[in-house]
Parts: C-alpha cells; structure tokens; sequence
C-alpha cells in the first residue's frame, strides 16, 4: 500500500523485484488486506504470482455438488484467464491452491461441514464461517465404512484437480496424506496435536497417489503450462492445445455449459510432443462409461496405473487422466501408483 490505497508499481514492490539477491526467486503475492480496496487478485505485475483464491473456492464448490459449478471449473482448470489475462500478458501468473496456512484442512474440507474452534478459547467465534466444505454424512470423526470411503474418494478427488489445474501450484505440508486439525479453521495459536504432522498417521495411500499426479505433472508439461489456451493448434501442430467434451466425447455446447445440474467434464490437452492427455472429471455421484475421441493408430490408456482403462465405467466423485499412446509401438511408461 501507498497513500491512497493499492499501487502495483509500489516502491517497495519494485524495490524487491529488483533486488539482485531476491530478483530471481519466485515471487508471490497474498493479493488481499484488511482495509478498503484491500482485495486485488489479478492487480499485481509480474514478476509476481499470485495466490488465487477463486481458484480454491470454485474448486470446493464444484467437489460440494453445487449447482452451475462446471463452467468455473473450467476456466481454473485453465488458468484462470479471467482474472490474469491482459493484452501484455500472455501467460498466468495464478498459485493455484485448495487449502493453505490458515482455515481447514484439505482432509477436513470433506469431514466438517462447519468449523470447530472451540480449542481457541473464543466460544468457537473466531475464524471465518464460510468454508465451502461437506461432511458426506456425518460431523467429524466416524466408524462408518460407507463414509470413509466416500471422504476418501474427495479427498483424491481434490488433489487430482488441483495437479490438473495449469499454472503454479501449492500444496500444504500434510495434505497429501490426509493431516487433520479436527474441523479448527484457525488453528495459528495451537502448538498441540492440532497442528502437529502425524507422521505415523498417516494416510499411505494417498501418499503415494499424490506422487504418482506429482510425476504425471511432470511428466506432461502440458499440465503445469502457463501460456492461455486457445482452443486452436499450437505451432507445427495439429492437435488443439484444448477440447472441452462431455462424458459422451463431444464437444460441450452453450446447453452443456448453463447446464446447472451438469457435473462431469473431460479437459482435452494437446502437447505437439507428448501428444494428448485427458482429464476425466466426473462430480456426479453416479459412475460412468467416458468416450473419447480416437485417432488412427492411436489408443488410450491409463496414466496412473491402477486407474480405470477408458472401457469400464469411471466411478462416481472421481478423477481419471488418459493418455493417448500408439497402438504399434512400445507404450510409454506409466506412473506408478501404490
């Protein structure tokens, strides 16, 4: 801030991206601050990224079953253009996130529907109320199988879409195996078991999932671009750089996009190198059979090994990324996945 409020080519701002220690480490922003006018994602310049919040709400909402979601999904999916592109700007600058320092665990997202801040001593007052989080059932801690698994299920379901969302990611130390501060969304004051990492805890599996997108995303550049897509070929290509399909393999309509009750998606890349990669989004509670649309002499398969081959129905709240391989010659290597 300046006198006046937000200024992008504040002396500090400036003083620090040109600093000849500081001026070649990543550079983020947290684009918002008490006061008016304190909210201003998007207003940075570069060399600064910037924390995107609307990313991580639209993210939640779509994964809650909210009504209209598919089409906001989308565009975070792609890097959120809305927010980051300008005519001098060709590329995004997004930190795309699910869950950060402050407010609810990406575990506790599917767990608690409300926040529980009774162990910081303010009657459960503090912290913010709108958390666009979901139970699947149950309030908390739960020995029911059905619910577990279906916490599980999102739980997968969000890191999957956070390392299939293009530009920077960040993932906090301990979502990736399922760390829990009990539903307190403002847990700062707490050096307890609240906050602490439960290493022994924790959940293995989803460990190991978590690198197995790690490595897809590095695997498939295309993921983690920051370039806008287009919907057209990039050069010397002749692959689109982007097709948004229904679950049926054709392309999504104007109806399909103001579909409110719309909630599956298949996110088509195309790299003039890797050739293609699609995510399977399916928010419905209903498993499903996705077609995708073949070229000669190629044919998909899983990316992740131990996901489902495109034939059998994808399940239901899931995510599921196929790459497109020929079918001659000797397959590219698959991600594990323990």
């Amino acid at each position: 801030r300046v006198d006046g409020g937000f200024d992008p080519d504040a002396p500090l701002l400036q003083a620090i991206a040109g600093d000849p220690v500081l001026a070649d480490r990543v550079l983020i922003a947290e684009p918002w601050d008490i006061g008016p006018n304190g909210y201003q994602l998007g207003n940075f310049r570069p060399p600064y990224l910037e924390w995107n919040d609307r990313c991580r709400d639209d993210i939640r909402r779509f994964w809650r079953g909210d009504a209209g979601a598919i089409g906001a999904l989308a565009t975070r999916l792609a890097g959120s253009s809305d927010v980051f592109a300008t005519e001098s700007q060709p590329t995004s600058r997004t930190v795309n996130f699910i869950a950060a320092h402050d407010g609810m665990t990406l575990a506790d997202i599917v767990a608690y529907e409300r926040k529980h801040n009774e162990a910081n001593g303010e009657q459960n007052g503090d912290g913010h109320n709108g958390n666009l989080s979901w139970n699947n059932g149950v309030e908390g801690e739960t020995d029911d199988e059905a619910i577990s698994l279906a916490r599980s299920n999102d739980r997968r379901a969000l890191l999957a879409t956070l390392f299939a969302s293009r530009g920077t990611i960040m993932l906090t130390a301990g979502d990736e195996f399922g760390r829990t501060q009990k539903g307190n969304n403002n847990a700062y004051a707490q050096d307890n078991a609240i906050t602490w990492l439960d290493w022994a805890g924790r959940d293995q599996a989803l460990e190991q999932y978590t690198a197995s997108l790690s490595a897809l995303r590095r695997a498939f550049p295309a993921l983690a671009g920051t370039w806008f897509l287009t919907g057209a070929p990039g050069d010397g290509s002749e692959i689109p750089d982007v097709s948004w399909l229904t679950e049926t393999g054709a392309p999504l309509g104007e109806a399909d996009w103001n579909d409110a009750g719309r909630h599956r998606l298949v996110m088509l890349l195309g790299d003039s190198e890797r050739g293609r990669l699609a995510i399977l989004v399916n928010g419905d509670r209903r498993q499903c059979v996705f077609s995708l649309p073949g070229r000669e002499g190629f044919e998909w398969r899983p990316a992740i090994e131990g996901q489902p081959d495109i034939a059998r129905p994808l399940s239901g709240r899931s995510v599921n990324f196929m790459i497109e391989q020929r079918a001659v010659k000797a397959r590219s290597r698959r991600v594990p996945n323990g």
